[in-house]
């Protein structure tokens, strides 16, 4: 394997270091028709109410360059769609602009309504050469990047919302516009905007956008500030199961890119605590298709590129789609067990009726309905009828590495090994012994789970003997720590492994303990924002 890798990547050097990035990769319009372009190049928004756009018909290549490089949808993108003209002035009531975003590949702004209700303008194009040093921009590799921007669906977020709905998961409504070439409401930013094909949503970030859709909600707020407010107090917790749905039905549609940034959370107040449940956001990556060049192909292979995982019929890698969230996975699905990951799972199942995934998919424009309606139709529901497999994949995958977290605030961790199969795991609230967190781990599942205590003064009891058993990790944190291990498991190696500084911390050993305290106070850091 190592000497056809080898082989491949001297391939593909040749060919980068020998050519050239052809200038002018994007279309002069996305307008579908030259002579309409001229009709209303000089119009205002107010004059003009729809146009028929092509997303991409730059995407178009030779057969050769699609053996290599996949088709993937560059048909989709060069289908003839009717969207509607943006209008400063009369989209969504009246806008106005609030902030610019977007990074290296989008285009974005913040829109505010005359209501104070958010919106995202975001470009369905992509330009995500600018993610390449200087040189490989100039090289064929920059055109190759741009290029794969055709391996998104550009119209599957159309399609996503009937299928939230049904399943119960929140969601925007996006509706395509295009800005008109001498629109200038955007001040300074209106040559980023002229010309282009955008989509529109509600923008959940803040308690400007909490509807009564969201019940008695407080605030909405990003994965950094949740994180931050969960691993602060020991009042404020994540609903678990809500977001091990919205992960299900992120594997279900083939969304790869979820990462903690693609998340927002709805604060709750219930019983005198904070619940915290997911909003999902930028759906680009649903129904992905890379692998259809052989090139592509080999790069998305286990070895390489893993997480480009194309949407089929069949989950051939669930493990890829979870490669990008690994951060906010491990941090918000800790208590999740396998009997709840295939109840969710059937929940969704009975949710998405043949008549829901008709529906959905009949949100595609007409044009793209009849080049790809029946294939995404005949994937979802054959993914559908296959998803109570995938949750099992993914709760496996979850299960190896186990992290149970605490706060900033006092608790107290019990580990009881029941039996050579199965350990125990409760953490309670130090001030009134209320129980936070409970799992009971399988050997054959998980190899190792790992006690986070941050700060404060934590304690930790570990007990049982057995004959086989789980590594249990136990990282103290700041405070003074107790730690009691008063647990066996036959055989040479040690199964409570301890991570402290030595000064502070009260250590109760037995001979399956493996003391690795240090004076380094780096020894018990964690991560709590990613972000990377």
């Amino acid at each position: 394997m190592i000497k056809h890798q080898k082989q491949i990547l001297l391939v593909l050097t040749i060919i980068l270091f020998s050519s050239c990035a052809k200038k002018n990769f994007f279309a002069t319009t996305p307008i579908a028709e030259q002579s309409v372009y001229q009709t209303i190049k000089d119009k205002s928004p107010a004059e003009v109410d729809s146009v028929v756009v092509q997303a991409g018909k730059h995407y178009k290549r030779s057969g050769i360059h699609n053996l290599f490089w996949g088709k993937h949808y560059s048909d989709t993108w060069k289908a003839p769609v009717k969207v509607e003209v943006f209008d400063m002035n009369r989209t969504k009531g009246g806008l106005k602009v609030e902030k610019i975003g977007g990074g290296m590949q989008t285009t974005s702004f913040t829109l505010e309504s005359k209501d104070g209700f958010p919106y995202a303008l975001r470009s369905i194009d992509k330009d995500p050469v600018g993610v390449l040093p200087d040189f490989w921009q100039k090289t064929f590799v920059g055109n190759i990047v741009r290029y794969q921007t055709s391996a998104v669906n550009p119209y599957a977020a159309l399609v996503l919302p009937v299928l939230a709905e049904s399943v119960g998961i929140p969601h925007s409504t996006p509706t395509l516009v295009y800005v008109m070439p001498n629109d200038t409401t955007f001040g300074t930013h209106s040559e980023e905007v002229q010309d282009k094909l955008f989509m529109i949503e509600e923008k959940y970030t803040d308690d400007r956008a909490i509807t009564p859709e969201l019940g008695s909600a407080e605030d909405i707020v990003s994965s950094k500030k949740m994180l931050k407010k969960r691993f602060g107090k020991n009042s404020h917790h994540i609903d678990q199961r809500a977001f091990a749905k919205a992960r299900l039905f992120d594997v279900f549609v083939g969304d790869w890119d979820r990462h903690e940034d693609q998340w927002e959370w709805i604060e709750y107040k219930e019983n005198g605590e904070t619940v915290y449940r997911p909003i999902p956001k930028d759906r680009d990556n649903a129904f992905f298709q890379f692998d259809d060049g052989l090139i592509t192909w080999i790069l998305s292979r286990k070895w390489a590129i893993r997480k480009f995982h194309s949407f089929s019929k069949e989950y051939k890698d669930v493990e890829a789609l979870m490669v990008n969230s690994d951060f906010i996975d491990y941090r918000a699905l800790s208590e999740v067990t396998a009997a709840e990951y295939q109840a969710l799972a059937q929940e969704l199942q009975q949710a998405l009726t043949d008549e829901v995934l008709e529906r959905a998919v009949r949100q595609y424009p007409d044009s793209v309905y009849k080049l790809i309606g029946a294939s995404t139709l005949a994937k979802l529901k054959n993914r559908r009828d296959k998803l109570q497999e995938a949750a099992d994949v993914f709760y496996r995958v979850m299960a190896r590495n186990v992290l149970v977290v605490g706060t900033d605030d006092e608790e107290v961790f019990k580990v009881e090994r029941l039996n050579d199969e199965e350990t125990s795991v409760t953490v309670l609230r130090n001030s009134d012994n209320k129980q936070l967190y409970h799992r009971i781990f399988n050997r054959h599942d998980t190899k190792q789970i790992s006690l986070y205590g941050l700060a404060e003064d934590d304690e930790f009891t570990i007990t049982g003997d057995v004959n086989k058993g789980i590594e249990v990790v136990i990282i103290g944190g700041r405070g003074e720590d107790e730690i009691t291990d008063k647990s066996s498991v036959k055989g040479w190696s040690k199964k409570t492994i301890v991570y402290d500084t030595k000064r502070g911390t009260e250590l109760e050993t037995s001979k399956e303990t493996k003391d690795k305290r240090t004076p380094d106070v780096r020894v018990h850091a964690f991560d709590r924002e990613g972000f990377n």
